[in-house]
């Protein structure tokens, strides 16, 4: 992702306002699902959001000291988001939005962490939150592939997943 064109500043709050999206999708999931396994991952996530959200502030806030973090309604730099159209989508197609989501974010915070060459301690820290988006990006891989071949498993035996 070339994100040479974008202020610090902007990419910044651009990365803010999409962990704040990303929190509250996988929330929303998180309450919509009845599976307990995948229920409990889509709260992780959303955990993993707020924590990047948290350390993102306070990148900002030691970049910009003197400005306030106003998050734009929209990122001014084109991220993808995690779509939720309706009630009825199926799950796998929700995780596929998260998943191309998250590669995004990992390939944004890769160039984020270009802007920090000169600083090796910030430029790990972001390389290691990109990394956390990779692994965010396999654990919605797995439960795709499971949401795709045991989807309609839930609307007969909605508890299918709960055994011992």
């Amino acid at each position: 992702m070339d994100i040479s064109s974008y202020g610090l500043e902007d990419l910044l709050l651009s990365a803010l306002r999409s962990e704040v999206d990303s929190k509250e999708a996988y929330s929303k999931l998180a309450d919509g699902v009845k599976n307990f396994f995948l229920k409990d991952r889509l709260k992780f996530l959303a955990g993993e959001e707020e924590k990047h959200k948290i350390f993102l502030e306070g990148v900002f806030k030691e970049q910009f000291p003197k400005k306030e973090i106003i998050l734009p309604e929209q990122t001014p730099v084109p991220l993808p988001e995690i779509k939720i159209s309706d009630e009825n989508i199926p799950i796998s197609e929700v995780l596929e939005s998260a998943m191309n989501a998250e590669k995004a974010a990992y390939e944004f915070y890769i160039g984020l962490a270009e802007r920090f060459l000169e600083d090796a301690d910030m430029n790990k820290k972001l390389l290691y939150i990109a990394s956390m988006e990779d692994s965010h990006y396999k654990i919605l891989e797995i439960e795709r592939k499971n949401a795709l071949e045991f989807e309609h498993f839930d609307q007969i035996w909605p508890m299918m997943h709960a055994g011992p």
